[in-house]
């Protein structure tokens, strides 16, 4: 016996239900490459495109199940694979989960990963134009820069660190720093 899933679908999907602000010409665009908008693939994106930093693989597959229970985690990974294959979204690797968040037509834009708390932080093409320049100049090497991330630790937690190192000893304080910020 065939079920029809959409009878379990929590709310209607369509390219105008989803509430997607300015991606209106994204979904039109999509289906001029013959790209089927399914309702799963519509909800994944709408996921994404309500958010204002990037979001993590779990935290999409458990709103998309919300609103249609009948969705795994492969489709959303297929999916998330799929729309960056096509430039719809980028890939932010931070600490060892997959985010993404959406592309914006015309500004690129990189990211620093804290390590310690999970922010991200967008970091500005102009930091790596010269990183680029030198790698091309010394090693006739063309870096693939367009989804670039720096892991690192930012400067919130970086002084929660630094004050964690000081408290063991206070006598080798500065040599522990040291060892730990080099």
């Amino acid at each position: 016996m065939l079920v029809d899933n959409s009878t379990f679908l929590r709310q209607p999907v369509s390219a105008n239900d989803c509430n997607m602000p300015g991606h209106t010409d994204l979904v039109v665009q999509l289906k001029a490459k013959g790209i089927r908008l399914t309702p799963q693939r519509l909800l994944i994106l709408s996921v994404i495109s309500q958010r204002h930093s990037p979001v993590g693989v779990d935290e999409i597959f458990k709103k998309v199940t919300d609103l249609y229970p009948f969705v795994d985690i492969a489709t959303v990974y297929r999916t998330l694979n799929l729309f960056k294959g096509l430039g719809v979204v980028t890939e932010i690797t931070m600490g060892e989960r997959l985010h993404f968040e959406m592309v914006q037509p015309g500004r690129k834009h990189h990211h620093m990963a804290c390590q310690v708390c999970g922010q991200a932080f967008d970091l500005s093409t102009s930091y790596l134009d010269g990183f680029r320049k030198t790698l091309i100049q010394e090693f006739g090497f063309n870096p693939d820069l367009e989804n670039f991330t720096v892991p690192g630790v930012c400067s919130k937690c970086g002084g929660k660190r630094v004050a964690a190192a000081k408290r063991p000893s206070e006598a080798d304080g500065d040599a522990q720093i040291s060892l730990q910020m080099g």
